[in-house]
């Protein structure tokens, strides 16, 4: 099982966003975003190179296409936050409270998504390598046909995670906290978890090979 690549992001002294709302296609370099209200604007395109978000509203924020390198989001948090097609490459979320985050066709690398809670999270299609969830909670969240390559789940609670046609090498779920797979456990080839894990999961193996068992002795 090879572990996941992924290093502390180290930030230079950082600038404060000198004010107004996101560019489409903005250029942001060495720059702090610091306890903002940043919901509903346009950011589509925009990259993000050396820097921080830290306890912004990103509620209904449009960041299709964004790029995020070398990055730290602290404390966002928001409803329908838009990084469909979004790149994150050497980036910590931390504390992240997000429900309905669309991030399907996204490419994550290197990426470390730290303790908070994303409910209903979108991330089919989406490309994960070198990523490590710790300490969060995963309610729903939709991986259909994503690809995921060293990628563990560390102290996390799964719940009703959507796994359809998920293709999957070295993924650790064996520190999960809870592992609840509402769909697609036939596609854990790739994964490892623990015996305790696996007769957890019996009834839903079963369930999908059409394996009937009876009450009693």
């Amino acid at each position: 099982m090879a572990e996941p690549r992924v290093t502390e992001v180290r930030l230079p002294p950082l600038e404060p966003f000198g004010g107004g709302e996101l560019e489409a296609d903005g250029d942001y370099d060495g720059v702090e975003f610091g306890g903002l209200d940043l919901g509903g604007q346009r950011g589509a395109g925009a990259r993000f190179i050396d820097c921080a978000l830290r306890e912004c509203a990103l509620g209904g924020t449009a960041l299709t296409g964004a790029r995020f390198v070398d990055s730290v989001l602290q404390g966002v948090r928001g409803v329908g936050t838009d990084l469909a097609g979004a790149s994150l490459r050497d980036v910590e979320v931390r504390e992240a409270r997000l429900g309905g985050l669309q991030l399907h066709g996204g490419v994550l690398t290197g990426v470390l998504v730290k303790g908070g809670k994303l409910d209903y999270a979108n991330l089919r299609e989406a490309r994960l390598t070198d990523v490590v969830f710790e300490g969060c909670v995963l309610t729903e969240a939709d991986f259909g046909g994503a690809r995921l390559e060293r990628v563990a789940f560390r102290d996390c609670v799964l719940r009703a995670v959507d796994f359809s046609g998920v293709r999957m090498a070295d993924v650790d779920l064996r520190d999960a906290a809870e592992l609840d797979i509402a769909r697609g456990v036939e596609r854990l080839a790739g994964a490892v978890v623990r015996p305790s894990q696996l007769m957890e999961l019996a009834p839903a193996f079963a369930a999908q090979s059409g394996l009937r068992v009876a009450d009693g002795p």
